[in-house]
């Protein structure tokens, strides 16, 4: 009798163990709420934050490494029919997509730190091989004075 009773008791154990975890979740009150969609950047607007600089292969080019930047926002809605990229708050993150080898080189050496864009042009991320949540295709550098 002690050996059946040891038994269910085992079990009751890890029975509480298991469901313990799954009844904290539904109990806990310190969630964070849903955030709030970001504020609208439309063209002509200013996109401000920090530049990172990403080393990317190209596949159409025999894997040939490539620098892409991409700037790290607070969250943007993009206009329509882009709107939040799929995204609860809009896009965090924007590659910026440079034309030519001198907008690469401006943009080199402002690795690290915030700088501020005008859109001219922005989408939503959709092909695989782009690292960032949404693409500044056109865009210009605003001089900090």
């Amino acid at each position: 009798m002690t050996k059946l009773f040891a038994t269910r008791l085992a079990l009751a154990a890890t029975m509480m163990l298991l469901a313990n975890p799954a009844i904290s979740a539904q109990q806990d009150d310190g969630a964070p709420l849903p955030s709030k969609p970001g504020k609208p950047i439309n063209t002509g607007e200013v996109l401000s934050g920090e530049l990172t600089a990403l080393k990317v292969r190209d596949v159409k080019n025999a894997g040939k490494r490539i620098a892409t930047y991409q700037i790290t926002s607070e969250p943007r809605r993009l206009p329509a029919p882009n709107g939040l990229c799929n995204l609860e708050t809009g896009p965090e993150t924007f590659q910026l997509v440079t034309s030519s080898d001198a907008q690469a080189a401006q943009l080199k050496s402002f690795v690290g730190k915030a700088i501020s864009v005008k859109v001219d042009e922005v989408a939503c991320a959709s092909d695989p091989g782009q690292m960032s949540e949404a693409v500044i295709t056109k865009w210009s550098l605003i001089k900090k004075q």
